[in-house]
C-alpha cells in the first residue's frame, strides 16, 4: 500500500496569533516541518508544506524577526512560501476627528484557496491538511470535496483558533495540542546551507534553552 501524500497549507498569521493567545510565545521559533510530521499517521508521507504569510513593512524590529524566521524555514527545506500583502486603510474617529492608518493583511485566504484547488486538479495530494481557523476557506474546501470526493480535507486548528464552519465541511478536524508545538521548536541556532547561523529572536524560545 502506497503512503498517502500529504500537503500542509499553513495560514502563518492565524497560527502565529493562536500560539500567542495560547501563551506559547516561547515556542514561536517553530519548526513547521517537525510540527507537521508530528501530526501524520504512520501510513502518511509529507510531500510539501505551503506557508502563507505577509511581510511586515511598518515595524523594522518585527520585520527583522519575521525575516529571520522565514530564512530558518528555508534552511530547513520542504517549505514553499506564498506572500500576501498589507493594505493600509485610513480610520476616522467620529468623536474626536482623529485619523490613523490601519494595516490589514490581504490575499492570504485567496492564496490558500488557489493553491488548494491547483494542487487538487494537478493530483499533488491525497490529503490536504489546512492549518487555519479562517472560515473564508470554506468555499474552496467545499469545492474540492465536491469535485474530488476521493481526496480528504483535514483542518488542523491552531491553538485558540476554531471555526464551526470549517469543522462542518472538512472530512476531519482537530486542534493542534500545545505539546506538539513545544516539541517542534527549531534548534538555536539554525545553520543555513551557506553556514550562516540564524539565532532565535529574543523571547521566541524558553529562557533556559
Amino acid at each position: 500500500m502506497n503512503a498517502e501524500r500529504i500537503i500542509a497549507y499553513i495560514d502563518g498569521y492565524n497560527l502565529y496569533h493562536g500560539i500567542c493567545a495560547a501563551r506559547l510565545r516561547s515556542s514561536r521559533w517553530l519548526d513547521l516541518r517537525a510540527m507537521c510530521l508530528s501530526l501524520l499517521k504512520p501510513h502518511q508521507r509529507l510531500a510539501l508544506i505551503r506557508y502563507f504569510t505577509t511581510m511586515v513593512r511598518n515595524n523594522p524590529a518585527k520585520a527583522k524577526r519575521q525575516s529571520t524566521f522565514i530564512e530558518a524555514l528555508r534552511a530547513r527545506g520542504g517549505v514553499e512560501i506564498d506572500f500576501g500583502h498589507f493594505l493600509s486603510k485610513t480610520m476616522h474617529c467620529p468623536n474626536c476627528g482623529k485619523e490613523w492608518a490601519k494595516h490589514e493583511e490581504k490575499k492570504t485566504d485567496v492564496n490558500i484557496a488557489v493553491r488548494l484547488l491547483d494542487d487538487a486538479y494537478d493530483d499533488r495530494f491525497d490529503v490536504a491538511m489546512v492549518v487555519s481557523g479562517d472560515s473564508d476557506l470554506v468555499p474552496a474546501i467545499e469545492s474540492i470535496r465536491t469535485r474530488f470526493p476521493e481526496k480528504r480535507l483535514i483542518v488542523a486548528f491552531p491553538p485558540k483558533r476554531h471555526s464551526a464552519e470549517l469543522r462542518r465541511v472538512a472530512n476531519k478536524s482537530f486542534t493542534i495540542g500545545k505539546g506538539k508545538i513545544r516539541s517542534s521548536r527549531f534548534p538555536d541556532p539554525v545553520i543555513t546551507p551557506d553556514g550562516i547561523a540564524l539565532r532565535a529572536p529574543a523571547g521566541w524560545l524558553p529562557a533556559t534553552q
